[in-house]
């Protein structure tokens, strides 16, 4: 059974970074993609990023693009997500999730196709 558990989240100043990190244990094998959500109470979940198994693909969501970045370190079974020039409405709860084993370049913007999700970890930013 693979756990999810996310961290670095906390309260920043808009313009401000953070460095979301989610560790992946239990029995972790295969080419998992990973994918990183957010959601705000009473609205739809909104994908933020994905990366491949490989590192060598990734995918952004629009009002991210150009902001966040999203990296793993397969050895320590870790996805991380770096946020930069954070605004207010970025505020919400960031949530990791994996995929089955799909391919090393597989990566995916439906929140359909991950099967392990973290508990969530939340972010506001101040204006």
């Amino acid at each position: 059974q693979v756990q999810l558990v996310e961290s670095g989240g906390g309260l920043v100043q808009a313009g401000g970074s953070l460095r979301l990190s989610c560790a992946a244990s239990g029995r972790t094998f295969g080419r998992y993609a990973g994918g990183w959500f957010r959601q705000a109470p009473g609205k739809e979940r909104e994908f933020v990023a994905t990366i491949s198994w490989s590192g060598g693909h990734t995918n952004y969501g629009d009002s991210v693009k150009g902001r966040f970045t999203t990296s793993r370190d397969n050895a320590k079974n870790t996805l991380y997500l770096q946020m930069n020039s954070l605004k207010p409405e970025d505020t919400d709860v960031y949530y990791c999730a994996t995929t089955v084993d799909y391919g090393s370049d597989y990566v995916s913007v439906r929140a359909i196709e991950y099967n392990v999700w973290g508990q969530g970890t939340q972010v506001t930013v101040a204006s």
